[in-house]
This record gives C-alpha cells, structure tokens and sequence, in this order.
C-alpha cells in the first residue's frame, strides 16, 4: 500500500496516510485539528541502485542514451 501526503486546508498541516491506491482521494480526518476539508499532495521521489542510474529517472546520461545501457557513459 503506498504512503499519500495530503495538506489541510482548514489548518495548513501537512500529514501523511498509507492508503490503498482506490481510497487515495476519499475523505480523511486532519491529524491536527480534525477538519475533512484536505488535499492530497504531489509526492516525489528518488531512486539509485549502486551509484548507477535506474531507468525511469533523471539520473546522468551522456548526449548519446537514455541511461540504461550506454557503451559510452556506462549508464
């Protein structure tokens, strides 16, 4: 089940739910002060495995790949 991080709109605080995937937008108590009104937050993330870049991210790659499997730059 993922972790969602959701901010309240009555107090200003940021908290986080782990929810399943179909219950990340449904109605959910402030930690706080118990207000509903709420919006969940873009969450971001990173990953590496082994100092090497994993595909799907961002990570360093030469002008001639995509990171992944580079002859040139090794990633």
């Amino acid at each position: 089940m993922p972790v969602y991080e959701y901010v309240c709109e009555d107090c200003g605080r940021e908290f986080d739910a782990l929810r399943a995937m179909q219950q990340a937008d449904a109605p959910l108590r402030c930690e706080a002060c118990g207000g509903e009104h709420n919006q969940r937050k873009l969450s971001l993330f990173f990953a590496q495995s082994s100092g090497r870049s994993v595909p799907g991210t961002s990570a360093g790659s030469c002008a001639g790949c995509a990171g992944g499997s580079c002859s040139t730059c090794s990633n």
